[in-house]
């Protein structure tokens, strides 16, 4: 049963990431090196940060890099706020009685202003901070509060928090929301991998505060899961594409799951409204796909896909929640040339062959079921 939590700071509890970028950049453009995107930094970026630095800006010393990174970054501290879901997560470990930890590379003085602003050091029983290696402290923590390592998660964002779990011999967790991509994390082979915090919460209450772990996965109900997916269609007749973490950073269509009682049409104007503000309407229904075991989804997963296409009208403005992190307006033929998940590409060229096939596009019709 998992009686305490070490958490990562930045990229865990708190979004820093934008902040972190342009400071790196400012590093980057200081030291004559191209500024990098956010897609490149993520994919780049690793700890101990010296690693990185010594790979972009060898020529640079730590003392010139540290003061061009915190001159910039102490301009932007108070664009850092607290991530979707950490607030609750961090009540329900009080309600719980865990014991709560922070093992960060962030500074002493970074963390007070960035806790004092998200009110998260009231939840935190003791702070580590500085720490470049956090495995060179991780087993002092563990002695110092007397931990017993089968009671004891660690939840990071990335591969280095991981290894740091794994080198004190406890739990593991890697979550979506900070600097490492889905691929990375993977590869660091932790016991969990979730979306987000609030996606832990649910299933640590599923399982008693235990943590399953057979095969390296934890253990699910063994049943397929129905969503409904749209392309939505505007009157420029572009359709959109949003892009989310936990389908590997890929473009692809919003949607979700269809609840209990919930008519499958019903559930994607739900879905829809939830993840894009936006209302839709002239829902047809295209392909049904079956998607068993992908790994471009962020966990191990039997999905039933209900395809459709629907149309938006009007003045649109998209407002996306917490599961997606871009979105994007693009001709139907030009969504081929993104960065597609599996099933979106298998239903935009479904609805395209179709299209052609009709010379013109009929009308799209609503399909009630």
């Amino acid at each position: 049963m998992i009686r305490n939590i070490i958490f990562d700071w930045s990229g865990t509890l708190v979004d820093d990431l934008p902040a972190v970028l342009e400071a790196t950049n400012h590093v980057l453009t200081q030291a004559g090196r191209p500024r990098m995107t956010v897609d490149e930094f993520r994919a780049e970026f690793c700890l101990p940060f010296t690693r990185f630095y010594d790979r972009h800006v060898p020529h640079v010393s730590l003392t010139d890099l540290e003061q061009w990174f915190h001159s910039r970054f102490t301009e932007l501290q108070a664009s850092v706020c607290a991530l979707p879901h950490a607030e609750r997560f961090l009540q329900f470990c009080r309600a719980r009685q865990l014991r709560t930890f922070v093992l960060s590379t962030v500074t002493e003085a970074y963390y007070q202003t960035q806790a004092r602003l998200t009110g998260f050091g009231d939840y935190i029983h003791t702070a580590y901070l500085g720490v470049r290696d956090k495995r060179r402290r991780i087993n002092d923590i563990l002695v110092e509060h007397r931990l017993h390592p089968e009671e004891t998660l660690f939840i990071g964002d990335m591969e280095h928090d991981i290894e740091t779990a794994r080198h004190g011999g406890i739990h593991s967790c890697g979550v979506l929301t900070g600097y490492n991509t889905l691929e990375q994390l993977r590869n660091a082979k932790p016991d969990l991998i979730v979306e987000h915090l609030g996606e832990l919460q649910d299933l640590l209450e599923q399982n008693e505060m235990r943590m399953h772990v057979p095969g390296g996965e934890w253990a699910r109900r063994h049943r397929p899961i129905v969503t409904a997916g749209a392309l939505i269609f505007n009157d420029q007749d572009e359709v959109l594409m949003v892009r989310t973490h936990k389908w590997s950073n890929r473009w692809g269509i919003p949607g979700g799951k269809i609840q209990w009682g919930e008519p499958s049409v019903a559930g994607l104007q739900r879905e829809i409204l939830e993840e894009t503000g936006l209302a839709v309407t002239d829902i047809r229904f295209e392909l049904v796909q079956d998607c068993i075991h992908s790994r471009e989804f962020y966990r191990d997963a039997h999905f039933i896909l209900l395809n459709y296409t629907c149309r938006v009208l009007g003045d649109i403005q998209v407002k996306l929640n917490d599961e997606a992190q871009a979105f994007q307006w693009v001709p139907l033929a030009g969504a081929l040339g993104l960065d597609l998940n599996h099933p979106t590409r298998v239903l935009v060229d479904h609805v395209q062959a179709r299209r052609q096939d009709h010379s013109i596009d009929e009308p799209a019709r609503a399909v009630l079921l």
